[in-house]
């Protein structure tokens, strides 16, 4: 976790709570240690944060404190809606969770006539059968793997049910209505692949970054794909 999305969810946990939080129960939720804990306190108090406490205490939000209104225009907050409620569609359930919590901290931000435009959105993403086309378990670490640009080894089997182990080089992860297709530099073929995630059989995350940075290897594919298809 970054340091600012620490911070964030510290302001999250302060500005629920009903009563003063002590430090070891805040440095727990937050899986951090109680020095970087008062570390951060530090760090809010310094950019403005009313947080009222100290070491033994217990930590509270002030009254009325609230983070600086954020300013959308209607059609920016109803993109933000409905991406949002998109990805806790298809998405795995870490990343719908995700999803989630941005929204929630986005409208605690609004103005009240601004809330109210999210509270009372007509857009809607109907509910998915989760039957018909499942959430694929590994799609979690397949999103680690391209976000830190890690080599994964893929179980993989193809339309023909033919199995094989690749190492790939994961840079690309497309949401499809019903599949998702993982696209990465596949060092048994020495070429871009496509791999649909629902005949992904498992995922073994290594350590080891490819390597070539993300950004080469997604202009290296566009390119490649536009000569194909004689189109750019």
């Amino acid at each position: 976790m970054s340091r600012s999305a620490r911070l964030l969810q510290l302001l999250d946990q302060l500005r629920r709570a009903r009563q003063p939080q002590t430090g070891p129960a805040l440095a727990q939720a937050l899986g951090i240690s109680l020095r970087t804990l008062y570390r951060d306190i530090a760090t809010l108090r310094e950019q403005g944060a009313a947080i009222a406490g100290e070491p033994g205490m217990g930590y509270e939000m002030r009254p009325g404190f609230v983070l600086p209104p954020l300013m959308f225009t209607p059609d920016e907050l109803e993109a933000l809606l409905l991406g949002a409620r998109w990805a806790s569609q298809q998405a795995d359930p870490a990343l719908a969770q995700a999803a989630q919590t941005a929204l929630d901290r986005v409208r605690s931000g609004l103005p009240l006539e601004l809330r109210i435009e999210v509270d009372t959105s007509g857009l809607l993403v109907p509910a998915m059968d989760r039957a018909d086309a499942p959430t694929e378990p590994w799609q979690t670490p397949l999103r680690h793997a391209i976000r830190h640009q890690r080599k994964i080894v893929l179980h993989y089997r193809d339309e023909k049910g033919q199995r094989s182990e690749r190492c790939i080089w994961p840079f690309d992860m497309a949401f499809f209505d019903r599949h998702r297709v993982l696209a990465g530099w596949c060092e048994l073929r020495q070429d871009f692949r496509h791999f649909r995630a629902d005949r992904v059989r498992s995922v073994t995350a290594l350590s080891e970054r490819y390597p070539e940075p993300r950004a080469h290897l997604i202009e290296r594919w566009s390119r490649q794909l536009c000569n194909r298809t004689d189109r750019c």
